[in-house]
């Protein structure tokens, strides 16, 4: 009895022993799995609250914006949604996974969508530079925090930005180029093409441009400036000379000399891109034309006030730094300022140019003749000037043009060219009311007439009344004035008594056109005399003298 009723105490003990054991078991299965649920749900809660939590494909509305995400060596882009910017999405986030970029969600709801659009990835913008020493550097030193930047050029040292930063050139105009270099901007000049500005900005991307600083481009013959940007001064020409105030680099190359040409090139360009300087401007000029500045000097002295810059003749240990540097100039339309395509840093137009010239030459008359507001018993004749030329496009018959003009009550002066000084001829030109001519550069002198005067001009035969209008009649008109034009039939042409009323040149004008500009130029423009008819062109007369009611 006693060996069985050991064996069953025993096994009892060991049943005990045994559910003691299991007891434990399962208590701490119930702690661990209560510890792991724990965790579990502290994750969540982690990632539900992280700014840089995936939360599917990055998309965009017009009221919504994205967390602005910084990538190692690109700047995506906020709208772009497509299958890679997720993807580097998923991977900064399960690379990143700490507290660096909590806070740095960029809500930026009032930024337009344009703005968005145009943050595109350095890659695009500047092309590849991820291989350069300096790249690996700026990787190093990426700041966080974002500031506002200038359209062009440096100015600021926040690297973050470099990607969204515009190119200091626009080179998109078919007519002409513009740089603009803010901040520390540094010209060396040097004659055969070896001029060069250079911007020195944390911000740019090394990178590198030849611009010919004039105001048609596409001419031959011109010299062209190297533009850079480099992002430290150690690639930069050192300074030697400094002028706190902003420069402009242009050319007086093309078509300098052509008295239209002059004003439409030269001087109206010049006038948009440093009127607003308010003459605290130094202008450094690559084909400097003595003579020809001179002659115009009241205006350049009233461009700028400082020294002007032979460019090509600077030694070539000379650098020159600027605060701001434009290179290149130029205007939209022909002979005109059209503020609404024309930067001019003040929305100048036409009439603003020509009141800046009758300030530059101290010029008298700002309005002509009012007819109407005399009440003498003899009234005052409105004066006519009429442009006399002496080679192609001659009036024929001047005299009698002379006398109608008369006849209606103008007092009329036959104008050929200046024998006076060009400050003389100005002042001149101003004295008058009205200004009659054919087609030609003469008709530029309009820009001295006082706003309100009368511009007629007379269009050759051959179809050439849109050239006459771009030319001259849309630019009069901007300047202000009343314009008449006047175009001349096949029978006052010179070109019927050489050709006869069946050649295309009388017959089809337009498939002359078509030719090419060739037959356009020689014969229209270059071997064409008019004869008015008077009987015609007496009604005009009259339209001109109520011009001045």
């Amino acid at each position: 009895m006693r060996r069985g009723e050991s064996k069953a105490a025993t096994r009892g003990a060991n049943r005990s022993s045994s559910s003691s054991w299991k007891s434990r078991y399962m208590g701490y299965g119930l702690v661990v799995g209560f510890v792991l649920i724990l965790v579990y749900l502290m994750v969540k809660a982690q990632f539900s609250n992280s700014p840089n939590a995936y939360l599917g494909p990055v998309t965009t509305s017009k009221t919504e914006s994205v967390p602005a995400t910084t990538y190692q060596g690109n700047h995506a882009s906020q709208e772009d949604g497509t299958r890679e910017l997720e993807e580097r999405h998923r991977k900064e986030v399960a690379s990143t996974h700490t507290e660096r970029l909590r806070g740095q969600r960029q809500e930026k709801n009032d930024e337009s969508e344009q703005q968005r659009t145009e943050k595109i990835p350095m890659d695009e913008q500047f092309g590849n530079d991820r291989d350069s020493d300096y790249w690996q550097e700026r990787r190093q030193s990426e700041k966080k925090d974002t500031v506002e930047f200038s359209e062009f050029g440096g100015g600021t040292d926040d690297f973050n930005n470099v990607a969204h930063t515009k190119p200091i050139c626009d080179t998109s105009f078919g007519k002409y180029d513009i740089c603009v270099l803010d901040g520390d901007a540094r010209a060396q000049g040097g004659a055969a093409g070896a001029a060069t500005v250079t911007l020195v900005s944390p911000r740019a991307a090394p990178r590198e441009w030849k611009i010919k600083p004039y105001s048609r481009k596409y001419l031959d013959g011109l010299k062209a400036v190297t533009v850079k940007s480099v992002p430290n001064p150690e690639f930069a020409p050192q300074c030697t000379t400094r002028l706190n105030v902003p420069a402009m680099v242009i050319e007086l190359g093309g078509l300098t000399g052509n008295y239209w040409h002059d004003f439409t090139d030269v001087l109206i360009p010049l006038f948009i891109g440093a009127r607003r300087f308010g003459g605290e401007v130094q202008l450094l000029v690559v084909n400097l034309l003595p003579f020809w500045v001179d002659k115009y000097r009241r205006i350049f002295s009233q461009i700028s006030r400082h020294e002007i810059i032979d460019l090509e003749k600077d030694d070539h240990g000379v650098v020159r730094c600027y605060p701001h540097v434009v290179v290149g100039y130029g205007s939209r339309k022909e002979f005109t300022i059209d503020p609404s395509l024309d930067d001019t840093g003040g929305g100048y137009t036409m009439v603003n140019f020509t009141e800046f010239l009758r300030h530059s030459y101290s010029l008298p008359r700002d309005r002509p003749i009012k007819l109407n507001s005399n009440q003498g018993a003899q009234p005052p004749r409105p004066r006519m000037m009429i442009l006399e030329r002496t080679n192609s496009r001659k009036l024929m018959n001047l005299p009698e043009v002379v006398a109608a003009a008369q006849a209606v009550g103008f007092e009329v002066t036959i104008a050929g060219r200046p024998r006076s000084s060009y400050d003389e001829f100005a002042r001149e030109v101003n004295s008058f009311d009205v200004m009659v001519g054919v087609h030609g550069a003469g008709l530029t002198n309009c820009v001295f007439l006082p706003t309100g005067a009368v511009l007629l001009q007379i269009v050759p035969y051959g179809r050439l009344e849109d050239i006459a209008h771009t030319d001259f009649g849309e630019p009069a008109r901007d300047m202000g004035l009343r314009y008449v034009e006047y175009a001349i039939e096949a029978d006052e042409s010179s070109l019927m008594d050489v050709f006869g009323k069946d050649h295309p040149m009388i017959k089809d004008p337009v498939a002359v056109h078509l030719s090419g500009w060739g037959n356009v130029a020689e014969w229209y423009l270059g071997k064409q005399d008019v004869r008015v008819n008077i009987q015609r062109f007496r009604p005009f007369l009259m339209q001109v003298l109520e011009h001045l009611q």
